[in-house]
C-alpha cells in the first residue's frame, strides 16, 4: 500500500494580506514602530497584528509613513539633480536618493520611469531627427558645390590657371556672317600691327 502524504495548509488568518494599505493599518504600524523602533520587521508585523509580512511593513514605513519624507511634486532643481546623478551613477536609486533629502529611492525610481526617461527619449529622438535633417542639407550643399566646381572648369583648351573661363562661341555669333565679308576683322587685325 502506498502511503499518502498529508499536505500542510496554512490557516487563512495567518496568510499575509495582499492589497492596498488602509489608514487603520498605517496607524497601527506607526504606533508599533514608535514603541519598538524601526527594526526587526517580522516582529513589528506580528506585534501590530496587521496580517502583513515584515518586508511589506518595512517598505510601507520607509516609502510612505516615515515623518521626514518629503511629499509633493519634484521641483525643477531636484529633477535637474536627478538627471545629472543618473548620468553619473546610473540606476543606483538609493545613492541618488541620498543626495535628495526627504526623497526615497522608490519615489525617485518611479519618477524616473514614469516621467524623466520618456522626456529624455523624446529629446533624443528630436536630436536624431535634427541630425538627419542637417545631414541632408550638408549632402545637398556638397552636391551643389560639386556642380559649381564642374561649371567653373576651363573650356575649349584655355589655360588651367586662368581666372576667366568662357566659351568663345557664347560671345560671338558668326552664323550670319558671310565668310568673305569680314571687313571688321580686317580692320581689327590692322590695328594690332605695329
Amino acid at each position: 500500500m502506498a502511503t499518502m502524504k498529508k499536505e500542510s495548509v496554512k490557516p487563512v488568518e495567518t496568510m499575509p494580506n495582499k492589497g492596498a494599505w488602509t489608514a487603520e493599518e498605517d496607524r497601527k504600524l506607526a504606533e508599533v514602530i514608535a514603541n519598538h523602533g524601526a527594526k526587526r520587521w517580522r516582529t513589528i508585523a506580528s506585534k501590530a497584528a496587521l496580517n502583513r509580512c515584515g518586508k511589506s511593513c518595512r517598505l510601507r514605513w520607509l516609502n510612505y509613513l516615515r515623518p521626514n519624507i518629503k511629499r509633493g511634486n519634484i521641483s525643477d532643481q531636484e529633477e535637474d539633480l536627478i538627471l545629472r546623478l543618473h548620468k553619473l551613477l546610473g540606476n543606483r536609486w538609493s545613492l541618488i536618493a541620498g543626495r535628495l533629502p526627504g526623497r526615497t529611492d522608490n519615489e525617485i525610481k518611479n519618477y524616473w520611469n514614469s516621467h524623466l526617461s520618456k522626456k529624455i527619449n523624446k529629446k533624443e529622438k528630436q536630436i536624431e531627427a535634427s541630425n538627419r535633417e542637417c545631414q541632408k542639407i550638408e549632402k545637398k550643399t556638397i552636391e551643389i558645390s560639386l556642380e559649381l566646381k564642374e561649371d567653373n572648369k576651363p573650356h575649349n583648351g584655355s589655360e588651367e590657371g586662368s581666372n576667366v573661363n568662357f566659351n568663345i562661341d557664347d560671345l560671338f555669333d558668326f552664323t550670319d556672317e558671310d565668310t568673305l565679308n569680314m571687313e571688321w576683322m580686317s580692320r581689327f587685325l590692322e590695328m594690332d600691327e605695329p
